[in-house]
């Protein structure tokens, strides 16, 4: 799914520019960890290996949307769709967690503290959103009761995203038992 208006933009991940004699009119574009590599042919030169490099950029961040979002954006986004679906809830600080292997979000309703496990950050919008979405609703109920999954169900793409996340589970397990 594309990006809505509302949506935050993507922070420009670092890009590392290397210059190859073996290519001669194209170039490529690839992820290392959280780096793009864009490889041009070393005669491109100026504005059109700035251009090169930029579409290319582009491209490759658009496929992982989350993954260079800051905390920042994420309590924008976080703001965002309380105001939509949670009539303004506000946490007292939303964050990525790199602890949460066991958990897609946590809430601490006495602190009002929400974190957002790191293993989302490649997910599509309306993924994060369901989870985000989860974690609010903890400020207002923070039981799994009636009342919270009312609320829950505000969320209008709930089951695709549960669907989504029980999939994406299941691999990253599979990743992570692997030899």
């Amino acid at each position: 799914m594309g990006r809505t208006d509302d949506t935050p933009p993507p922070v420009r991940p670092e890009v590392e520019v290397r210059v190859s004699t073996r290519r001669k009119k194209t170039a490529a574009a690839h992820w290392e960890g959280d780096r793009i590599v864009v490889v041009v042919p070393s005669h491109l030169r100026g504005p059109a290996r700035d251009d090169m490099v930029d579409r290319l950029t582009h491209r490759m961040a658009r496929g992982r949307p989350h993954l260079h979002t800051s905390d920042t954006q994420l309590a924008e986004r976080a703001a965002m769709l309380a105001d939509r679906y949670l009539e303004g809830v506000r946490p007292s600080s939303i964050r990525w967690s790199t602890n949460q292997t066991s958990r897609w979000g946590s809430c601490t309703p006495a602190t009002r503290e929400i974190r957002i496990s790191e293993r989302l950050r490649p997910t599509p919008d309306w993924v994060l959103d369901s989870v985000v979405v989860h974690e609010l609703a903890h400020l207002i109920e923070p039981g799994h009761t009636e009342r919270f999954r009312d609320l829950e169900r505000r969320y209008p793409r709930l089951d695709d995203a549960e669907r989504y996340l029980e999939g994406y589970s299941l691999g990253l397990r599979l990743r992570d038992d692997a030899p």
